[in-house]
C-alpha cells in the first residue's frame, strides 16, 4: 500500500519508527517531513498530507503531532480527507469501518511506539463497511447531501 506520513517537531522520532517499521512490512512509504528536531508548524505537515492522500499519490495517511490533535485539525481541513484521531486499535479499526478514514493521527507524547503499530495494523487491515455508512461518509465531503 502507497502511505505518506507527516509529523512536527514533537512526533519525528516516531514518525521515524513508524516509516521503518511499515517500509519493513512491505509498504511504500513517502516521509514527508520535517527532517530535523527543528522547531516546525504541525499545519503545514497536515495540509501537505492531507493534499497527497487527496490526489491520489498516496492511499493512506499517517499524520503525527505531540497530542495529535491539532495535525487532525489540519488534515481534515480539506474535504477530500477523512483523518481520525486515535489512541488504540478499535478506534483505528472503527474509524476505517464506519467512517471510510483515509488518515490517521496519534500523538508521540501520548501514545507509545507499540500502540503506534497497533493502530497503524488496525488502520490499514480493516475495509470500509459500505452500505449504510456511505450516506453518512458522503455528507462529510458535501455536507448538502
Amino acid at each position: 500500500m502507497r502511505i505518506a506520513i507527516a509529523s512536527d517537531h514533537a512526533a519525528i522520532d516516531l514518525k521515524a519508527e513508524l516509516r521503518d517499521w511499515l517500509i519493513e512490512q512491505g509498504h511504500e512509504v513517502a516521509d514527508l517531513g520535517p527532517d530535523t528536531t527543528d522547531s516546525v508548524d504541525y499545519p503545514d505537515f497536515g495540509y501537505k498530507l492531507a493534499s497527497v492522500v487527496a490526489d491520489g499519490t498516496a492511499e493512506r495517511g499517517i499524520a503525527l503531532c505531540g497530542s495529535g490533535i491539532g495535525i487532525s485539525m489540519s488534515v481534515n481541513r480539506n474535504p477530500a480527507v477523512r483523518c481520525a484521531l486515535v489512541s488504540e486499535p478499535l478506534s483505528a479499526s472503527l474509524c476505517r469501518e464506519h467512517n471510510d478514514a483515509n488518515c490517521i493521527a496519534m500523538g508521540a507524547r501520548l501514545t507509545g511506539s507499540d500502540m503506534a503499530k497497533a493502530c497503524v495494523t488496525a488502520f490499514l487491515e480493516t475495509e470500509f463497511a459500505g452500505g449504510r455508512h456511505q450516506r453518512r461518509v458522503d455528507k462529510l465531503s458535501n455536507p448538502e447531501n
